[in-house]
């Protein structure tokens, strides 16, 4: 059966019945001509309000270009983008996990409200990514993601610079290690224009992700945010969408079980983000693809570190680019046998097909070999015991010890425990324990950066765990244990924990204990009782209602029975 490219449009341009519709299209400037083409949505995500999506207005008229010249009528919209970094550290954080909630149901809402043909989606900060990409799966029209790429590295004393620089700076500070002068100077560099945060932090993570699941053309994600070939990748994507649309491929079609695979084997085989756990359970609860949290350990355990990336490695996001690009990394998992190499992509060619197109810079140190690896195994691990009989995520990327055991140090949210760690408090040996932070609890599940940075900032990174049922950014390393889950404001075990108490983080053994027995464990929770909700109202008390568990993708849904 052929694919009418209008199907969906000409309910909301064609015939008599249409002509109030027609007059307000063409209000704006839309012709009878143009009107008679697919309808094509360009879901922008652009914002002033961060580096990250800044260049994306710019960048839409070159996809919008494209979709023209190849015989479509593109009409741009736009939603919304939190910043993680700027939020970071701040009641602020609770909306960066919310926002992606919002990104999928707003795309979403103008995408039916509309009936759209197709759809290009324009994303760079971390929660647009996979937000965009969960309203393709429930809108179900051909489209794409194009990612508006990285941010050039800061410089400052020939080193290159990133956002968590800043952070472990301010850590550095408060410990008196730098002075005010140094912080300045760091602050002034680390950031020097558009993109997204530098290292294979969340955006970079999910930018690579998305090449490797095939919503992305491959090769389009790795030039830089400023680079003028990343104009050239948004044309082409205009024109990609619409040979998308003859087809009638759409995203449920190339979303497949291997695809999430790739995706997983990309996260993990460059040392990406743990937020890609969330992110890709939630598109995949989205596919109707069976996918669950375990499934990211086995991938990771058999998958090899082949980008020395920052946070845990030596390079950014740009030095991948001028290695050979994602591409590159693509052609040395299909190498290695990693990845499907089958896997259908937007172009309508395979990953293996676009990954044997890579062009190696010759005598590049970025992205090694599955034979010769920098790390062995990848850096996702799970891990479970009686406090995450759910699961907890762990990213063991780069020199991170396998064990810990310590005493808890509890605190109720991030504001206590980063005062501590400001004024001392926290020693070697610690076990940092933040909860209610949770996807319920916060509400929200704040990213820790500034936690994480001001631990190694202080000297800690290689004494100090720290576990949550909150999250991390992408920019964080160290032993840092989030996603716990049950989280403690719906009764699970971090909740029963007290100041003092024994914690055990196994890496090798896959294992997060309490040496508490487990009469004494469930006697506390027996006694225990949820703390009063952070929010009666708006979209906060909303979210808490409706969000499931961390071990699911925190995704909403609505109340069991609702019809």
């Amino acid at each position: 059966m052929s694919y009418d490219p209008k199907a969906h449009s000409a309910v909301i341009t064609n015939g008599r019945d249409r002509a109030g519709a027609r007059a307000m299209f063409k209000a704006v400037g839309f012709t009878d001509d143009d009107l008679a083409k697919p309808i094509v949505g360009i879901a922008n995500t652009w914002v002033e309000t961060m580096p990250c999506n800044w260049n994306l207005r710019a960048l839409a008229e070159h996809v919008k270009r494209g979709v023209r010249e190849a015989g479509g009528t593109p009409m741009e919209f736009n939603t919304i983008a939190i910043s993680d970094g700027i939020a970071m550290g701040t009641e602020g954080m609770k909306a960066s996990l919310v926002s992606r909630e919002v990104i999928a149901d707003s795309i979403e809402l103008v995408g039916r409200g509309h009936m759209f043909d197709a759809i290009v989606a324009l994303c760079g900060c971390d929660k647009t990514t996979p937000g965009a990409a969960m309203a393709l799966v429930r809108l179900n029209v051909p489209g794409l993601i194009l990612y508006g790429g990285s941010i050039a590295p800061g410089k400052l004393d020939g080193r290159d610079l990133t956002i968590v620089d800043v952070y472990e700076a301010i850590g550095a500070h408060a410990a008196g290690k730098i002075d005010d002068a140094r912080l300045r100077a760091i602050e002034d560099h680390a950031c020097p224009g558009a993109g997204a945060c530098g290292g294979q932090f969340t955006a970079n993570t999910m930018a690579t992700v998305m090449e490797f699941i095939g919503l992305s053309p491959v090769g389009s994600a790795s030039p830089g945010a400023t680079d003028p070939r990343k104009e050239q990748k948004a044309y082409e994507a205009g024109k990609i969408v619409m040979d998308l649309l003859r087809s009638g491929v759409r995203p449920r079609d190339i979303l497949t079980r291997e695809a999430f695979e790739n995706g997983i084997a990309a996260a993990a085989g460059t040392g990406g983000s743990t937020n890609s756990v969330l992110h890709l359970l939630a598109i995949a609860r989205e596919a109707g693809v069976p996918l669950s949290i375990d499934d990211f350990d086995a991938i990771s355990r058999r998958t090899p570190i082949i980008a020395d990336l920052r946070p845990g490695g030596k390079y950014v996001a740009l030095d991948v680019d001028r290695a050979g690009g994602i591409q590159l990394i693509a052609k040395r998992m299909v190498e290695a046998k990693l990845v499907h190499a089958k896997a259908q992509t937007v172009t309508g060619r395979s990953l293996g097909d676009e990954a044997r197109e890579a062009v190696e810079t010759p005598g590049q140190r970025v992205i090694a070999t599955a034979e010769r690896p920098f790390k062995p195994v990848g850096g996702l691990v799970i891990l479970r015991g009686n406090l995450a009989p759910e699961g907890a995520v762990a990213k063991i990327a780069g020199h991170e010890r396998p064990y810990q055991r310590g005493p808890a140090r509890v605190f109720e949210r991030e504001e206590h425990a980063m005062a501590a760690i400001e004024a001392g408090r926290i020693v070697a040996g610690d076990v940092l324990v933040i909860r209610h932070e949770g996807p319920k609890g916060g509400p929200g599940m704040r990213e820790m950066l500034g936690i994480t940075g001001a631990i190694v900032g202080a000297g800690l990174g290689e004494s100090v765990a720290l576990i949550t049922d909150g999250r991390f950014s992408g920019g964080t390393h160290g032993l840092m244990i989030g996603h716990v889950s049950p989280e403690a404001a719906v009764g699970g075990p971090l909740a029963a924990l007290r100041e003092g108490d024994v914690v055990v983080i196994d890496v090798d053994q896959r294992r997060l204990d309490t040496e508490l027995s487990p009469v004494e464990l469930q006697e506390r929770l027996m006694h225990w009782s949820p703390p009063p909700p952070n929010y009666s109202g708006g979209v906060f008390a909303k979210y808490a209602a409706l969000v499931m568990s961390a071990s699911d993708g925190a995704v909403t849904r609505a109340p069991a029975g609702h019809r």
